[in-house]
């Protein structure tokens, strides 16, 4: 079963790179320490945290929230640590909404002739787009440097023992 995660707001960057591998993953902003935890029990997530003193909660030390504390400041560095230690894999990447963490659902390029510029209407054929917020992607310039990355990421992840 693939891990559910929850991430700080001090990690937030790392939530959108769970997203690009397909994690399920919520990062809500503004959000206080009892109610991330109780998120975090409710729909049996993974809280992915900076803040040491979550760590210590008592419900993180008995084992019932299991939580991971992220050492560095780097995202790439954050990234590894979570993909080493939950052992992940990126077979569904690109299925969630970036934004929202919705799943992507296909779309025809019919249903997406008015919603996207006419450029990538006229050069794409494969869209997804998010049943929440709406939003479209395609696989552009922005797609194709974003798998680069993702793939030499996991290269090196790869190469280093995960």
């Amino acid at each position: 079963m693939r891990p559910k995660f929850v991430v700080d707001a001090n990690v937030g960057k790392l939530g959108r790179w769970l997203r690009m591998m397909g994690y399920d993953t919520l990062f809500i902003n503004d959000i206080d320490d009892a109610r991330l935890v109780a998120i975090g029990l409710r729909e049996k997530r993974v809280l992915l945290t900076k803040d040491t003193q979550i760590m210590l909660r008592r419900v993180v030390t008995s084992g019932k929230l299991k939580a991971l504390l992220i050492k560095d400041d780097d995202v790439k560095t954050q990234l590894r640590q979570v993909v080493e230690t939950m052992k992940l894999n990126r077979r569904r990447q690109f299925t969630r909404c970036l934004e929202c963490n919705e799943p992507l659902v296909p779309r025809s390029k019919d249903d997406v002739r008015d919603l996207v510029p006419p450029y990538v209407f006229k050069t794409q054929s494969h869209y997804v787009q998010c049943p929440a917020c709406h939003r479209i992607y395609w696989r552009g310039t922005h797609w194709q440097r974003m798998n680069h990355e993702l793939e030499m990421f996991m290269e090196v992840a790869d190469v280093t023992g995960s």
